[in-house]
């Protein structure tokens, strides 16, 4: 007696069948007539894998023997051999776009999903090694330096990831690699997402490496409408602590993690309405002003201030066992109880409101005097909650909550 795992095998392949991934990839990537198995019937399998017993694509051979794709795809395991996969792939790699964006745009329209409002992100993925410009076939991403990778690895060269999903339901319908920082490909995202989608015009909610003049001044000639956040750099402490929050207009959303609190534990959310300035890349560009929405969120407020808090006990801490060390052998000078300090306030980012000097008892030990100025923190703490947006959206399409409203799923991508 033979036992084989079923799993979900059966069930995907019955989606690609349905969507013709084979059939797409052996119009586009015909493999060889004396090919056992065609290109397509590789993909498929490879895709009923990951689905089934997401696993390295190493060793495919023997998770075939022990599942059930020999019966639902009629491929023998041992054909499944690292060799024939990577040929595979790398039949399919020049032509990666297309065969996503037609299995992409028959999903679709087979399943009626809306694509009307897209959330779009991306993300750098380092990876190890040289990698020299030279070495590389430009036909693919490059990997190369990013500007400001997430990992904060900036001795690492980086390939950038784009994803796009619905806003209902958050289903993934578009991926994308891309060479550089990512922010400049904006548009051949847009337009690749309008190829899947069929659609000559929708909203994109993306992410702050959107805001740069040169992305937005070509999104237009698009047909896309966008929501971006500003980055927080671009808003001074000053500029949202002078904010009438009572001015605000309240906007209609309820969280779900707070649709079963009360009314008063619920997190609310207020909007006013003016404009951005971004400036062009070159002095000589024109500057492009758009439509920014400014958003408060106590829910937001509420975790800044937790966090000030945690920060300022921190550095408290460091700074008192700084102070039991005065004399010992890292603190002996001055000098090296400043550097200290600076390292403390560095890590702490207590910069803003942490006060101090450097003292000596009658033994001339030297040790830190310190204090902080609650005049930072408060002033932190009325401009704490605010975040800003900028649309192309008109004003008669979207008022100000609305804008906010379309933007909340963006933690979906």
């Amino acid at each position: 007696m033979v036992e084989k795992r079923l799993g979900a095998v059966p069930v995907a392949a019955g989606f690609l069948r349905w969507l013709d991934v084979g059939g797409i990839v052996g119009e586009v990537c015909p493999g060889g007539a004396s090919a056992h198995v065609t290109h397509g019937q590789v993909v498929e399998a490879l895709v009923a894998g990951r689905l089934a017993s997401p696993a390295p694509l190493v060793r495919v051979w023997d998770w075939a023997r022990t599942w059930a794709v020999e019966e639902v795809f009629g491929i023998t395991p041992d054909l499944l051999n690292d060799d024939r996969l990577a040929r595979a792939l790398d039949a399919i790699a020049p032509e990666l776009e297309v065969v996503a964006g037609t299995a992409g745009a028959r999903a679709v329209t087979g399943f009626g999903i809306d694509v009307s409002r897209l959330h779009w992100d991306m993300a750098g993925m380092s990876a190890q090694g040289a990698f020299p410009a030279a070495g590389q076939d430009e036909r693919y991403p490059l990997i190369a330096c990013s500007g400001h990778p997430e990992d904060r690895r900036v001795d690492l060269k980086q390939v950038q990831t784009g994803l796009a999903v619905t806003a209902g339901g958050g289903i993934p319908v578009h991926a994308r690699a891309f060479g550089g920082a990512g922010a400049s490909q904006a548009v051949g995202a847009v337009n690749g997402l309008k190829a899947m989608a069929g659609t000559p015009g929708f909203l994109m909610a993306a992410g702050s490496r959107l805001v740069s003049c040169s992305s937005i001044t070509a999104l237009p000639g698009t047909g896309a409408e966008f929501i971006a956040p500003v980055p927080a750099a671009q808003i001074k402490d000053a500029f949202c602590a002078a904010l009438d929050r009572e001015r605000a207009e309240p906007a209609d959303w309820v969280p779900e993690r707070d649709e079963r609190k009360p009314q008063a534990e619920r997190e609310t959310c207020r909007v006013l309405e003016d404009t951005h300035t971004l400036a062009g890349r070159r002095r000589s560009d024109p500057p492009l002003t758009v439509r920014r929405i400014l958003a408060h969120s106590t829910a937001v407020a509420a975790g800044q201030q937790a966090a000030r808090a945690k920060r300022l006990a921190r550095a408290a801490a460091d700074l008192g066992k700084l102070t039991a060390a005065a004399g010992g052998r890292h603190c002996r000078t001055r000098e090296k109880t400043a550097a200290r300090i600076g390292v403390i306030t560095a890590k702490r980012r207590v910069n803003s409101c942490l006060r101090w000097q450097t003292t000596a008892d009658g033994h001339g030990t030297p040790g830190p005097a310190w204090h902080f100025d609650q005049d930072a923190p408060n002033a932190g703490a009325a401009a704490g909650g605010w975040h800003a947006l900028i649309t192309s959206l008109p004003p008669g399409k979207a008022g100000p909550a609305r804008v906010l409203i379309h933007y909340k799923g963006q933690g979906t991508a």
